[in-house]
């Protein structure tokens, strides 16, 4: 199967001004040798490339015993006179700028210089091409700090991870970056390495709003689903599993309880890949899978993984875990009154049962390759319930796993995300008693960004033991969390 990258609309395209729109890094150069009386050299570029008008300054008092106010005054006349007389787009500004008007693509001017300076460049360039310009004047801190770039996605109404913004220093570069940004990177004075999410490029002329697109990062649909014996207990259950992936959009899935042959079944009917783990845990991905982890014969518990290559470049790791169901935290809680010390000691086999997921992990994992972790725990979260410190999220906390849906919904009063159980209102014993109702199903990450994250039932399920009709074919809720990837270093090369 040819594989589906889901690539994030690109939102808004957000231009440095000094050296990357117009030339005025050599104006602003000039400008500060006048004022230092001396002729600069590469050791100066920190001090005076991408810097604000007050640090230069500062720079140039510390070393002459000048008044930092004065000087930053004499800067700011020096450095206007010249953009004044002295302004020059750079070689395909113009014309990358009218092709985004064309395209519909809005953009934002964000510069650390001051708003009189970008005034007047506004006007050279047209104030009509930009919707929004943020300046030194407008934020508390300026780059390398993330402010100017976080203001204009507010100002704009987008995500600073839909944008790409357009740069031609170091200091520039780190604080988009620092925003979440896509990077294209256009050195005009000193040079640029690649890096992850950024491109490197000798000039503007010949970029395109399509290359633009393609530099934002592709989004992820990552979903965690207990099968429920592999589905056995609903009527028509592999169709309706085949409808939940398909209508959720999910790209790669993380099973459990599979009884044995689901996620073959699955992913041959999608046209997809899979990797089947013992009798119980499989994963199903549009994306080819390029390596897999773990025990291929692991027991009814366990881990096992896979590495996808979402496209080329960018790689994910993603796990799927079935930790033991007994003893039940939230029974013994509801049920038996016990206190938070014996629940947390209750959890010793699940504990180490995840401390071994998370060596595996460590073990297969690659610095560069960001990493998913899926499943089903059987136990709450400590970001859920204050009351009881869970140890099983926390361990997997410490290990650096983010919990996905916690971070998309903070407030678990609000957004509580249960997934135990749609089908049990009451206890199944007959008693007649509430049954809790908890998440104890989590997609977890490292090295991701989070864009949603939900909690997925189709229909309205009735409750056991009358399930057989049911359109949802579990008695857990899945969870489907949507990450953008990041991108993998590129070359410099030129236009």
């Amino acid at each position: 199967m040819t594989p589906h990258t889901s690539a994030l609309p690109l939102q808004a395209v957000l231009f440095d001004m000094d050296g990357t729109l117009v030339d005025t890094e050599r104006l602003w150069w000039e400008a500060v040798e006048q004022v230092a009386g001396r002729p600069l050299g590469e050791a100066d570029q920190p001090e005076v490339l991408g810097r604000p008008v007050e640090h230069t300054a500062a720079w140039l008092a510390a070393a002459d015993g000048r008044d930092g106010d004065d000087l930053a005054a004499e800067l700011h006349r020096e450095f206007a006179d010249r953009v004044r007389t002295g302004i020059v787009p750079r070689p395909g500004a113009l014309d990358l700028l009218d092709a985004l008007a064309r395209a519909g693509i809005p953009t934002a001017l964000v510069t650390a210089s001051p708003r009189a300076v970008a005034d007047v460049v506004l006007d050279a360039l047209g104030p009509e091409r930009f919707a929004v310009s943020v300046t030194a004047d407008d934020t508390s801190r300026t780059k390398p700090a993330p402010d100017p770039y976080l203001a204009a996605c507010r100002a704009l109404g987008v995500e600073p991870v839909r944008c790409v913004a357009v740069e031609d220093t170091e200091t520039g570069v780190a604080s988009a970056e620092a925003a979440g940004c896509a990077v294209l990177a256009v050195p005009s004075l000193a040079p640029i390495d690649s890096a992850p999410g950024r491109t490197v490029r000798d000039s503007l002329v010949g970029v395109t709003p399509k290359e633009l697109r393609n530099m934002v990062a592709p989004e992820l649909r990552v979903m965690s689903w207990n099968l429920w014996l592999g589905g056995a207990p609903v009527d028509d259950h592999r169709a309706k599993q085949l409808k939940v992936v398909l209508e959720t959009g999910a790209d790669v899935v993380g099973l459990q309880e599979t009884a044995g042959t689901s996620a073959q079944e699955l992913a041959e009917a999608l046209g997809w890949h899979h990797h089947r783990a013992g009798e119980n845990l499989g994963i199903i991905s549009r994306h080819p899978i390029t390596a897999r982890f773990g025990d291929p014969d692991v027991g009814f518990y366990g881990a096992a993984g896979v590495r996808i290559e979402v496209a080329p470049g960018r790689e994910v790791d993603v796990w799927t875990a079935h930790l033991h169901y007994t003893p039940y935290g939230p029974y013994e809680s509801a049920f038996d009154g016990l206190p938070a010390a014996e629940l947390i000691a209750h959890e010793e086999v699940r504990l180490t049962q995840m401390r071994d997921t998370l060596g595996r992990i460590a073990e297969a994992a690659d610095d560069a390759v960001p990493v998913v972790l899926v499943g089903d725990f059987n136990c709450p979260s400590h970001l859920d319930r204050a009351d009881v410190e869970w140890p099983v999220t926390q361990a997997a906390q410490e290990a650096g796993f983010a919990d996905s849906y916690r971070e998309a919904h903070p407030d678990p009063a609000a957004e509580p995300g249960h997934t135990w159980s749609p089908i049990h209102p009451v206890h199944e014993d007959g008693s007649g008693r509430t049954e809790p109702q908890d998440r104890i199903d989590f997609v977890l990450h490292r090295g991701l960004t989070v864009l949603d994250s939900r909690t997925v039932v189709s229909g309205t399920p009735r409750p056991w033991p009358d399930v057989a009709g049911n359109e949802w074919p579990s008695d857990h809720a899945a969870v489907l969390t949507v990450f953008a990837v990041g991108r993998a270093p590129f070359a410099v090369r030129g236009a």
